[in-house]
């Protein structure tokens, strides 16, 4: 069952390569943002993948603080686009 962890995480590491891609070739700030994501989530499943392989409960605890970064990344990525957004409206106006 421990080999069905590693091939698990083998393949997460593998579909990073998909979001490294969108991150270089990203037509716009929010595709880039995704695949940004992305990394976070593989990085919680594949840490959780590890630790139940390895029986390694501090590898939970990583997998919560890069969840927790996670969000607060999110939420400044959106609040500086939406501040430049209302910001470049006024200047219309």
């Amino acid at each position: 069952m421990i080999e069905a962890y590693y091939i698990a995480a083998l393949f997460l590491v593998c579909t990073l390569v998909a979001g490294l891609w969108r991150i270089l070739q990203g037509p716009t700030a929010a595709d880039r943002m995704l695949a940004a994501q992305l990394f976070g989530t593989t990085a919680v499943a594949g840490l959780l993948l590890l630790a139940e392989a390895g029986d390694a409960s501090a590898l939970r605890d990583v997998a919560l603080v890069f969840a927790l970064l996670a969000v607060v990344a999110v939420v400044t990525f959106v609040r500086r686009n939406w501040n430049a957004d209302v910001e470049q409206d006024n200047d219309l106006d």
